[in-house]
């Protein structure tokens, strides 16, 4: 059962008119209409006396019209009492993440805030550069966690979303030691087995730029996706090479469980950036970015 169907019954006893109330509630007649039937067959009963016009409910219609009224209403106090509730607790910290950082970077960054600052609430959004970025252009979050690179910059204008360095990390290509890895960088004839990350990724283009730098490579690409931690999976399971910040494979690489391939050359340092509005911050969010700003590597702190 559809709550839209009990708000589309009750306009229809308030109106008693089909085409009154489809255009109340936004939408065609005809599509009202099926909804209101949706509705009868839902509970099993005509509520509406279709045989006479204008409209007329049924006994079981004007029966059912007060359990309708009855359960819109009771929604709306729960609905209106969490949101108060809602409002009475502390603020929440919002935070927009790439998938990787929040699961590698962000719980420990954090807990070295809450040392500072206490504990917090945050909610945390995670997703690819592309809606990270929107998410903080249009005010959806306080801050944005990304990796950063000289080679590969984020398009926010610095006077209107500056940024502080808090962290760095290091992205390297791996493999399991169970397959033969002295092939890379491959041959025409015999090509690396390629794990790649989705093409609207930020470590996608980092990828780009260090394939650019040494063209000498034959990768088949084998498996695509978006994120490091499906990645290292595959790569854990033995089904090619992949590229991974050293903060997501640090157990890995001191168990053994993967090997680094390539060596310098074909790696490339990460920074890791907080990003926020110029605009006014609230307190809470004011006293993080000092205290990130305070702590930053490019401080000193």
């Amino acid at each position: 059962m559809d709550l839209k169907w009990l708000e589309d019954f009750v306009s229809l006893a308030n109106t008693g008119s089909f085409s009154r109330s489809a255009a109340e509630r936004n939408v065609t007649q005809p599509a009202f209409s099926r909804r209101i039937r949706a509705l009868e067959v839902w509970l099993g009963a005509e509520l509406i006396d279709r045989s006479t016009y204008p409209t007329v409910m049924t006994t079981a219609g004007r029966s059912f019209r007060a359990t309708a009224e009855e359960v819109l209403t009771l929604l709306d106090q729960q609905r209106d009492e969490f949101r108060l509730e809602r409002a009475r607790t502390r603020p929440a910290l919002r935070f927009a993440a790439l998938s990787t950082i929040s699961l590698t970077f962000f719980p420990r960054w954090l807990r070295e805030v809450e040392n500072h600052l206490g504990a917090l609430t945050t909610r945390l959004f995670t997703g690819d550069i592309h809606d990270c970025v929107e998410a903080l252009n249009e005010g959806h979050c306080d801050f944005l966690l990304s990796f950063a690179h000289q080679a590969v910059p984020i398009m926010l204008d610095p006077t209107l979303f500056p940024s502080v360095l808090v962290g760095r990390d290091r992205l390297i290509p791996v493999a399991s030691p169970f397959i033969d890895n002295s092939v890379f960088p491959g041959t025409k004839e015999h090509p690396v087995r390629f794990l790649a990350y989705s093409a609207n990724t930020y470590l996608c283009r980092i990828i780009e730029h260090i394939l650019t730098r040494n063209p000498s490579h034959h990768l088949e690409n084998c498996y695509e996706n978006s994120m490091a931690e499906a990645i290292k999976a595959m790569v854990l399971e033995g089904h090619g090479l992949a590229w991974l910040p050293i903060s997501a494979i640090t157990q890995e690489l001191e168990r053994g469980k993967v090997v680094p391939i390539g060596g310098p050359d074909w790696e490339s340092s990460l920074d890791i950036r907080l990003y926020r509005s110029a605009s006014r911050l609230p307190p809470l969010a004011a006293a993080t970015w000092e205290y990130a700003v305070s702590a930053s590597p490019e401080s000193g702190g």
